[in-house]
C-alpha cells in the first residue's frame, strides 16, 4: 500500500462506518452505542484510484491512564504515530463538543497532515455543525455521508491535496507481496498422495475462550508490545482483531477474538455481534488455540467452544493460561491431562500446554504444538496403506451384523484433507452403527499418527445391478409388467 491513514475521532461520529466503507465488507462492528470499537483495527482500503492501508481507532475520550478508556485513548494516539496521515471525523449533525477540541490539538502536537471530515452532512440541519467545524483550525472540512457514500470523490482529493500526489500514488511492492491471498490455502494437486509438507508456509491462528482467560495478554506477550487493549476487566475485546507476527522464519497470522459466555446469557445486541465475529474467525483460521484459566479449567463453556471448534473441522490445540498462579504444578498438571482425555474423547490425544501469557513462559511449547497440530491437519494418505489398514482392522474386529445381515467394508480413500476426511465404500451404508465409526477413528489417529484433530469419515453404497432403473421409461415398463399388462412397444414409422 502506499500509505496508512488513521481514522480518528469521538466516540459515535461513524468512524467504523466509514472504515466498512473503504474495505468495501463490513469488517468492523458497527452499532448506535458509543465506544463499540475499543482496539485498532488496520484494513486495506479503496477510495476511487487510491490504495492505501486505513486503521480504524476507539473515540476519544478524556480520562485517566489507569481506566479502560485511558488506555483506549493510548491506542488511538499509537495509531496516530504509526499513519502517515489523519482522517479526523466529527459529527456535522450534533455539532462540535469540547472532546473534540481536545482531539485538535492532540492533532496538531503531532504534525502529521489531517484531513477534516463532517460526517452525517446528509442530515436535516447539519450545515451548521459543519460551518461551526471551521474553528477547530484544521483547514476546510469536506461534508460527506460515510453510511450513504456521499462524498467520496471529495474525500479522494483532500487526502490526495494533503498528501502530495506523489506520496499518495506510491507503491509499495513489498507489501504487495505480503497480500491476503498469500495466506490463504493452496489446493493439492494430487489426489492420492499430497505434496510434502512445507513448515514455512503462512499459517492462521485464531485465539478463543471466556471473557477474561487472557487472550489478548497472550498475543501481547508474542508479539512483545502492547498491540492489543487488555485490562482486568471482563469483555474488553468486541472486534476480532488480525495481527501478523513472525515466529523462526514462519509468518503467522493471529486473529483475538471476544470471549465467549453462555448463549443464555449473551442478552445485549453488542455482544451478540462480538460472539458472531468471532465465530468468522474461527471459520478463517486454521489451527484454534482454546484458552482456558488453568485456576477454573474445563467450565461448561469451555467444553461448548471446544466442541464447537472440532465441529467446525479446525486443528485445535488446549493453552492452560495463568499458569503462575498455580502452586502444586505436578499435580495439577497430572489431573488437567486426566480431565482432557476424559471429557474430550472425540480429539483424543490433543495437545494441551500449560503457559502464561503474563510472563511469557511456555509461549514456544504453544507454538510447537500449534505446528504439529497444523501438520497433522494437513496430512494425506495414499490409498494403498489405507486399504491395506482396512483389511487389517476387519479381520481384528469385523463390523457387526445390523438385522441379521453382515455389513462389508470394500474400499477406502482420502477424499480431503483439513481436516482429513475419508469415504468408504459398503454395503447399507445407512446401517454401519456409529461406534463401528468411532473404532475406525480411534484406530486411525494411533495406526497413521493423527492424534489431536477432527477425522471425518463417510460411507458410500455401491448400485444394486437387480434394483431397477429410475429412468422414466424403464420405470413405467416395469410398472405394466407387475400389472399383468402387455409393454406397447412403438414400431418405427416406414419412410
Amino acid at each position: 500500500m502506499s500509505f496508512t491513514l488513521a481514522i480518528v475521532g469521538r466516540p459515535n461520529v461513524g468512524k467504523s462506518t466509514l472504515f466498512n466503507r473503504l474495505a468495501g465488507r463490513k469488517l468492523a462492528l458497527v452499532d448506535d452505542t458509543p465506544g463499540v470499537t475499543r482496539d485498532r483495527r488496520p484494513g486495506d482500503a479503496r477510495l476511487v484510484d487510491l490504495r492505501f492501508t486505513m486503521i480504524d481507532t476507539a473515540g476519544l475520550e478524556v480520562a485517566g491512564p489507569d481506566t479502560l478508556e485511558g488506555r483506549m485513548r493510548a491506542q488511538t494516539e499509537a495509531a496516530i504515530d504509526d499513519a502517515d496521515i489523519a482522517l479526523f471525523l466529527v459529527d456535522a449533525k450534533s455539532g462540535l463538543t469540547p472532546v473534540d477540541e481536545i482531539l485538535a490539538d492532540v492533532l496538531r502536537k503531532k504534525n502529521k497532515p489531517v484531513v477534516l471530515v463532517a460526517n452525517k452532512a446528509e442530515a436535516r440541519g447539519a450545515e451548521a455543525g459543519m460551518y461551526d467545524s471551521y474553528r477547530l483550525g484544521l483547514g476546510e472540512p469536506v461534508p460527506i455521508s460515510a453510511e450513504h457514500g456521499q462524498g467520496m470523490l471529495d474525500l479522494r482529493d483532500a487526502i490526495v491535496e494533503a498528501l502530495g500526489e506523489e506520496r499518495a500514488f506510491a507503491e509499495d511492492v513489498a507489501e504487495e507481496a505480503v497480500a491476503d491471498i498469500d495466506i490463504a490455502p493452496k489446493p493439492v494437486e494430487d489426489e492420492d498422495e499430497g505434496p510434502d509438507y512445507d513448515p514455512t508456509r503462512p499459517m492462521r491462528v485464531a485465539i478463543v475462550g471466556r471473557p477474561n482467560a487472557g487472550k489478548s495478554t497472550l498475543i501481547n506477550t508474542c508479539l512483545g508490545e502492547d498491540r492489543l487493549l487488555t485490562g482486568p476487566e471482563a469483555g474488553i475485546t468486541r472486534d476480532s482483531i488480525s495481527v501478523d507476527w513472525e515466529w523462526q522464519g514462519r509468518k503467522i497470522r493471529l486473529f483475538d477474538t471476544a470471549g465467549m459466555r453462555k448463549k443464555a446469557r449473551v442478552q445485549e445486541k453488542l455482544e451478540k455481534l462480538s460472539v458472531a465475529d468471532a465465530l468468522r474467525a474461527v471459520n478463517f483460521a486454521e489451527v484454534v488455540v482454546i484458552v482456558l484459566d488453568a485456576t477454573i479449567p474445563f467450565e461448561k463453556q469451555d467444553l461448548q467452544i471446544a466442541d464447537l471448534v472440532i465441529r467446525e473441522g479446525r486443528a485445535p490445540v488446549i493453552a492452560f493460561n495463568k499458569w503462575d498462579l498455580v502452586e502444586d504444578r505436578q499435580a495439577v498438571l497430572a489431573q488437567l491431562r486426566e480431565m482432557t482425555d476424559r471429557l474430550l474423547p472425540q480429539v483424543r490425544g490433543i495437545r494441551a500446554v500449560p503457559l502464561s501469557g503474563q510472563t511469557g513462559r511456555g509461549i514456544d511449547k504453544l507454538m510447537e504444538a500449534i505446528s504439529f497440530a497444523h501438520q497433522i491437519w494437513n496430512r494425506r494418505i495414499s490409498t494403498a496403506k489405507l486399504n491395506r489398514w482396512l483389511d487389517f482392522v476387519q479381520g481384528h474386529h469385523p463390523p457387526p451384523a445390523v438385522s441379521g445381515r453382515r455389513l462389508r467394508l470394500k474400499y477406502i480413500t482420502q477424499v480431503k484433507a483439513r481436516p482429513p476426511g475419508f469415504m468408504i465404500s459398503c454395503t447399507r451404508p445407512e446401517a454401519v452403527p456409529e461406534s463401528y465409526t468411532r473404532y475406525l477413528i480411534n484406530g486411525m489417529r494411533g495406526d497413521f499418527e493423527m492424534p489431536g484433530i477432527p477425522i471425518r469419515i463417510f460411507y458410500r453404497g455401491g448400485e444394486n445391478p437387480f434394483a431397477p432403473s429410475r429412468k422414466p421409461a424403464k420405470r413405467e415398463a416395469v410398472r405394466q409388467v407387475n400389472k399383468g399388462r402387455p409393454v406397447s412397444r412403438a414400431k418405427p414409422k416406414k419412410k
